[in-house]
Protein backbone atom coordinates (compact mmCIF):
# COMPACT_ATOMS: atom_id res chain seq x y z
CA UNK A 1 0.00 0.00 0.00
CA UNK A 2 2.75 1.92 0.86
CA UNK A 3 4.54 1.53 -2.36
CA UNK A 4 1.36 2.08 -4.09
CA UNK A 5 0.87 5.73 -2.24
CA UNK A 6 4.62 6.19 -2.69
CA UNK A 7 4.34 5.89 -6.82
CA UNK A 8 1.42 7.82 -7.03
CA UNK A 9 2.74 11.13 -5.42
CA UNK A 10 5.74 10.84 -7.70
CA UNK A 11 3.41 10.85 -10.81
CA UNK A 12 1.56 13.79 -9.07
CA UNK A 13 5.02 16.08 -8.86
CA UNK A 14 6.20 14.83 -11.92
CA UNK A 15 2.56 16.10 -13.93
CA UNK A 16 3.10 19.53 -11.79
CA UNK A 17 6.83 19.50 -13.25
CA UNK A 18 5.74 19.05 -16.74
CA UNK A 19 3.48 21.59 -17.34
CA UNK A 20 6.35 24.11 -16.80
CA UNK A 21 9.13 22.33 -19.12
CA UNK A 22 8.85 21.60 -22.38
CA UNK A 23 11.26 19.46 -24.26
CA UNK A 24 13.12 20.40 -27.70
CA UNK A 25 15.58 18.34 -28.74
CA UNK A 26 16.72 16.14 -25.95
CA UNK A 27 17.28 19.20 -23.85
CA UNK A 28 14.76 20.79 -21.16
CA UNK A 29 13.60 24.35 -21.80
CA UNK A 30 12.21 25.47 -18.12
CA UNK A 31 9.47 28.44 -18.68
CA UNK A 32 8.02 30.91 -16.01
CA UNK A 33 4.11 30.49 -15.39
CA UNK A 34 2.10 33.56 -16.74
CA UNK A 35 1.54 34.55 -13.04
CA UNK A 36 4.91 35.39 -12.09
CA UNK A 37 6.14 37.14 -15.62
CA UNK A 38 6.45 40.46 -14.62
CA UNK A 39 6.47 43.21 -18.29
CA UNK A 40 6.92 46.76 -16.82
CA UNK A 41 10.21 47.76 -14.45
CA UNK A 42 8.95 48.55 -10.72
CA UNK A 43 10.70 50.61 -8.62
CA UNK A 44 11.02 48.64 -5.22
CA UNK A 45 12.21 51.42 -2.31
CA UNK A 46 12.93 50.74 1.22
CA UNK A 47 13.08 53.11 4.35
CA UNK A 48 15.80 54.90 5.24
CA UNK A 49 17.42 53.94 8.60
CA UNK A 50 16.79 57.66 9.48
CA UNK A 51 13.28 57.73 8.92
CA UNK A 52 12.44 54.48 11.77
CA UNK A 53 10.97 55.07 14.94
CA UNK A 54 13.82 54.24 17.58
CA UNK A 55 13.07 55.88 20.91
CA UNK A 56 15.46 56.64 22.98
CA UNK A 57 16.46 53.75 26.04
CA UNK A 58 15.64 55.57 29.26
CA UNK A 59 16.69 52.39 31.11
CA UNK A 60 19.35 50.60 32.11
CA UNK A 61 20.44 46.99 30.87
CA UNK A 62 20.02 44.65 33.14
CA UNK A 63 23.26 42.71 34.05
CA UNK A 64 24.43 40.33 36.80
CA UNK A 65 26.51 40.99 40.52
CA UNK A 66 29.78 40.61 38.30
CA UNK A 67 32.50 43.41 38.44
CA UNK A 68 30.69 44.11 34.33
CA UNK A 69 27.13 44.13 36.49
CA UNK A 70 28.93 47.07 38.75
CA UNK A 71 30.80 49.11 36.77
CA UNK A 72 27.75 49.45 33.76
CA UNK A 73 25.06 49.81 36.73
CA UNK A 74 27.62 52.63 37.99
CA UNK A 75 28.11 54.60 34.37
CA UNK A 76 24.70 54.49 33.54
CA UNK A 77 24.07 55.91 36.78
CA UNK A 78 26.64 57.98 35.98
CA UNK A 79 26.08 58.83 31.85
CA UNK A 80 23.58 57.08 31.09
CA UNK A 81 26.82 54.55 29.28
CA UNK A 82 28.28 57.62 27.36
CA UNK A 83 31.92 58.06 26.55
CA UNK A 84 31.65 61.58 25.40
CA UNK A 85 29.39 62.93 28.07
CA UNK A 86 30.63 65.93 30.15
CA UNK A 87 28.48 67.38 32.73
CA UNK A 88 27.82 71.06 33.89
CA UNK A 89 30.31 70.51 36.25
CA UNK A 90 33.14 68.86 33.86
CA UNK A 91 33.08 65.61 34.88
CA UNK A 92 33.79 63.50 31.67
CA UNK A 93 33.25 60.13 30.19
CA UNK A 94 31.08 57.27 30.67
CA UNK A 95 32.28 57.45 34.62
CA UNK A 96 32.52 61.16 35.16
CA UNK A 97 35.64 61.85 36.18
CA UNK A 98 37.22 65.06 37.30
CA UNK A 99 40.39 66.46 35.77
CA UNK A 100 42.52 66.07 38.85
CA UNK A 101 41.49 62.57 39.76
CA UNK A 102 42.68 61.90 35.99
CA UNK A 103 46.08 63.33 36.65
CA UNK A 104 46.16 61.19 39.48
CA UNK A 105 46.35 58.25 37.42
CA UNK A 106 48.81 59.95 34.75
CA UNK A 107 45.85 61.64 32.23
CA UNK A 108 46.65 65.35 31.27
CA UNK A 109 44.64 64.78 28.30
CA UNK A 110 40.88 65.49 28.49
CA UNK A 111 40.72 65.76 24.89
CA UNK A 112 42.58 62.45 24.08
CA UNK A 113 40.90 60.54 27.40
CA UNK A 114 36.89 61.56 25.84
CA UNK A 115 37.98 60.18 22.29
CA UNK A 116 39.51 57.15 23.87
CA UNK A 117 36.58 54.66 25.42
CA UNK A 118 39.72 51.73 25.83
CA UNK A 119 41.72 54.27 27.93
CA UNK A 120 38.30 55.45 30.29
CA UNK A 121 37.46 51.44 31.41
CA UNK A 122 41.34 51.07 31.67
CA UNK A 123 41.32 54.71 34.51
CA UNK A 124 38.04 53.19 35.98
CA UNK A 125 39.33 49.45 37.23
CA UNK A 126 42.38 51.52 38.17
CA UNK A 127 40.63 53.86 40.11
CA UNK A 128 38.61 51.18 41.85
CA UNK A 129 42.05 49.45 42.88
CA UNK A 130 43.11 53.01 44.11
CA UNK A 131 40.33 53.16 46.13
CA UNK A 132 40.38 49.99 47.46
CA UNK A 133 43.76 50.22 48.55
CA UNK A 134 42.54 53.63 50.32
CA UNK A 135 39.70 52.28 52.43
CA UNK A 136 41.34 49.32 52.68
CA UNK A 137 41.22 48.98 56.66
CA UNK A 138 37.16 50.33 56.48
CA UNK A 139 36.15 47.74 54.00
CA UNK A 140 37.61 45.23 56.27
CA UNK A 141 36.35 46.60 59.39
CA UNK A 142 32.96 47.53 58.12
CA UNK A 143 31.61 45.37 55.24
CA UNK A 144 29.13 42.87 56.61
CA UNK A 145 27.78 45.96 59.45
CA UNK A 146 24.48 48.20 59.02
CA UNK A 147 24.47 51.70 59.05
CA UNK A 148 21.06 53.13 59.04
CA UNK A 149 19.51 50.19 57.53
CA UNK A 150 22.27 50.08 55.06
CA UNK A 151 23.99 46.46 54.25
CA UNK A 152 27.60 47.58 54.35
CA UNK A 153 29.59 45.50 51.04
CA UNK A 154 32.92 46.39 49.21
CA UNK A 155 31.00 47.13 45.90
CA UNK A 156 28.90 50.08 48.29
CA UNK A 157 32.00 51.44 49.98
CA UNK A 158 33.88 51.69 46.24
CA UNK A 159 30.88 53.31 44.23
CA UNK A 160 30.55 55.56 46.86
CA UNK A 161 33.81 56.59 46.76
CA UNK A 162 33.59 56.80 43.16
CA UNK A 163 31.10 59.45 43.96
CA UNK A 164 32.35 61.63 46.67
CA UNK A 165 36.13 60.88 47.25
CA UNK A 166 37.02 57.86 49.56
CA UNK A 167 38.25 60.59 52.42
CA UNK A 168 34.40 61.61 52.77
CA UNK A 169 33.67 58.03 52.72
CA UNK A 170 35.42 57.54 55.29
CA UNK A 171 34.12 60.13 57.50
CA UNK A 172 30.71 58.32 56.66
CA UNK A 173 31.80 54.68 58.26
CA UNK A 174 33.87 56.00 61.01
CA UNK A 175 30.45 58.46 61.76
CA UNK A 176 28.38 55.76 61.77
CA UNK A 177 26.22 57.40 58.82
CA UNK A 178 26.06 60.99 60.50
CA UNK A 179 28.43 62.42 58.08
CA UNK A 180 27.29 62.14 55.10
CA UNK A 181 27.73 63.73 51.79
CA UNK A 182 25.57 64.56 48.45
CA UNK A 183 26.77 65.78 45.32
CA UNK A 184 25.95 68.82 43.16
CA UNK A 185 22.84 67.00 42.00
CA UNK A 186 21.77 65.56 45.13
CA UNK A 187 23.32 62.06 44.75
CA UNK A 188 24.77 61.02 48.30
CA UNK A 189 27.14 58.33 50.36
CA UNK A 190 24.11 56.51 51.62
CA UNK A 191 22.40 56.46 48.87
CA UNK A 192 24.86 54.75 46.75
CA UNK A 193 25.97 52.40 48.96
CA UNK A 194 22.30 51.05 48.90
CA UNK A 195 21.97 51.11 45.09
CA UNK A 196 25.52 49.78 44.54
CA UNK A 197 25.90 46.71 47.05
CA UNK A 198 26.30 43.54 46.58
CA UNK A 199 28.25 42.86 43.81
CA UNK A 200 31.19 41.05 43.23
CA UNK A 201 34.22 43.28 42.39
CA UNK A 202 37.06 40.89 43.61
CA UNK A 203 38.82 40.31 40.42
CA UNK A 204 40.19 44.18 40.89
CA UNK A 205 42.60 44.26 43.68
CA UNK A 206 43.81 46.78 45.95
CA UNK A 207 46.99 48.80 44.44
CA UNK A 208 48.38 51.94 45.75
CA UNK A 209 48.72 54.93 44.00
CA UNK A 210 47.77 53.32 40.07
CA UNK A 211 48.89 54.84 36.95
CA UNK A 212 48.43 53.94 33.46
Amino acid sequence: MRRWISFISHLAMLAIFASFVSFETGNETFEVPEGLKVYVAKEVGFPEVATIDRPEASYPIFLDRSFIGFKEALAFKESQGSYSAVNTLGYMGKYQFGANTLKLMGVYDTEQFLANPALQEQIFQLNVARNKWILRRDIKRFVGKRINGIHITESGIVAAAHLSGAGNVKKYLRSYGREDFSDAYGSSIAYYMRKFEGYDISMIGAKRNPKI
